[in-house]
């Protein structure tokens, strides 16, 4: 059954569609696969297997009569941040745990109009405020590769889930890494749409940094849940028109310039992170493309100086409302984000965050105006150890301190630079047996060519979309 919970959903959905397989055994084989690894790795923020499984059934009886939608019978795992009506909102927040939402997110409704079985839900930090998962309110989510290690965040138990074999499909959400990170440290694909191009809910719709999107075990299979939640919808007015969607046939690499970036400037990066990000370059190249290694020049502190303005005036007052009223409640992390990111805001202000990015992007804009693409580590350590929060100390790589333990991702250059689609797929191991990912960064809008690009990186350098250890 534990081989069957890792059936891709193209898979999955041929076979349903052939009567070789019942979604109710697929279903079946996934809850099956949650019961077994969920008190290790404690990605499932809730569970709704009584009622997956009669909607199994009826997607069962929907392929009998040839009725079947294009998610019809998969089980889709959904981040607890987008909320369901008449479930709870908590956000992750012991201050928020009684909350009840009364409204649906969009892509929800879409994945369960298309036929997709929201199975359960997944872990966040604290407001989604963290690169990695634990709570007061959840406990710890562990990284299935190796359970030392965090999934990364904020959708890590999106990731986590994935990677136990507890779902077939999720959601995510990104302002800052949020779904790159974790699908790098678990060894999953996950897609940051260009801004506008999935709908999100109010306020954070008008937030340029934030992004819903997909993510899976495969590129198809990432592409195939893109293709579902994408297009505009009349609550969000920054959702675009028309709806654009990702080719079933993507063709090759042949021919495609493609910037390699061991670097974006000064980050550091881990000996196993670089050379998993240079076979990622080499198989590329093997596949046609022309690839060039090139040398970006960003700042990590520039980087996160202008991202820390944009949260201070933005996402960190909605973690500092909570804590005025009930700051007893939240974690360290969440009320340190709120401080560090408001205190940044104040000195520096808007004008200043917009200025810096606007030099960042014109760095990136360049590159892409000579590249069709470019390629680089989506973090610079594979992956950070379980339960520590960075508050106490600091986090160091290569022996050297970082002022800001997030100035490890390589991630928020692209919500800056928010227009640009960017796809993580896993580029190898660390010698800690933790994933390490790649991301592939489009031009604006230009969606299909990420996934071209990631298409071949699967063909060329195939990857594992199970665990190796202890989950195995």
């Amino acid at each position: 059954m534990s081989d069957l919970a890792y059936l891709s959903a193209t898979e999955a959905l041929e076979l349903f569609k052939a009567r070789k397989l019942s979604p109710v055994e697929l279903m079946t084989a996934v809850v099956e696969r949650a019961e077994a690894v969920e008190p290790q790795v404690n990605a499932l923020s809730e569970r709704l297997f009584d009622e997956a499984l009669e909607q199994a059934a009826q997607a069962e009886h929907a392929y009998l009569h040839g009725t079947q939608r294009p998610l019809e019978g998969l089980p889709v795992a959904a981040k607890d941040e987008q909320p369901i009506a008449g479930r709870r909102a908590s956000d992750g927040s012991l201050a928020l745990a009684d909350d009840v939402a009364d409204t649906t997110h969009p892509i929800l409704e879409r994945i369960v109009a298309a036929g997709g079985i929201i199975h359960a839900r997944t872990t966040t930090p604290e407001f989604c405020c963290a690169a990695f998962t634990h709570s007061r309110l959840w406990g710890l989510t562990r990284n299935p590769w190796n359970l030392a290690y965090s999934p990364g965040g904020s959708s890590g138990g999106s990731g986590a889930a994935l990677a136990s074999g507890s779902a077939t499909l999720a959601t995510g959400s990104d302002i800052g890494g949020s779904i790159r990170l974790p699908a790098s440290a678990t060894g999953t694909v996950g897609y940051k749409p260009p801004y506008g191009r999935v709908p999100a809910m109010p306020p954070y719709n008008l937030d340029h940094y934030c992004h819903d999107g997909p993510m899976a075990r495969t590129v198809a299979d990432c592409a195939l849940l893109e293709n579902v939640i994408v297009g505009p919808d009349p609550r969000d007015v920054v959702s675009l028109r028309p709806a654009v969607r990702i080719p079933e046939q993507l063709g090759d690499v042949r021919g495609l310039r493609i910037a390699y970036a061991p670097n974006l400037g000064d980050w550091e990066i881990e000996p196993d992170v670089a050379a998993n990000t240079r076979a990622v370059a080499d198989a590329l190249a093997s596949a046609g493309a022309i690839v060039e290694e090139v040398e970006p020049g960003l700042s990590r502190t520039t980087v996160m100086r202008a991202a820390l303005i944009h949260f201070g005036g933005i996402f960190g007052p909605m973690v500092a409302r909570v804590a005025a009223e009930h700051g007893d409640l939240l974690t360290p992390y969440a009320l340190a984000f709120a401080k560090d990111s408001h205190a940044v805001f104040e000195r520096d202000g808007l004008l200043a965050g917009l200025e810096l990015e606007a030099q960042i992007y014109e760095v990136i804009g360049g590159l892409l105006d000579r590249f069709d693409a470019l390629i680089c580590p989506t973090s610079g350590t594979a992956a950070l150890p379980a339960g520590e929060d960075f508050v106490e100390r600091k986090l160091s790589i290569n022996g050297v301190e970082l002022d800001q333990y997030l100035e490890y991702a390589l991630t928020p250059v692209f919500n800056i630079a928010s227009r640009c689609p960017v796809l993580n797929v896993p580029s190898g191991l660390s010698s800690a047996g933790v994933p390490t990912g790649v991301q592939i960064v489009g031009r604006t809008y230009d969606d299909a060519k990420v996934f071209r690009i990631g298409s071949a990186v699967e063909r060329v350098r195939p990857w594992s979309v199970r665990p190796l250890g202890e989950l195995s």
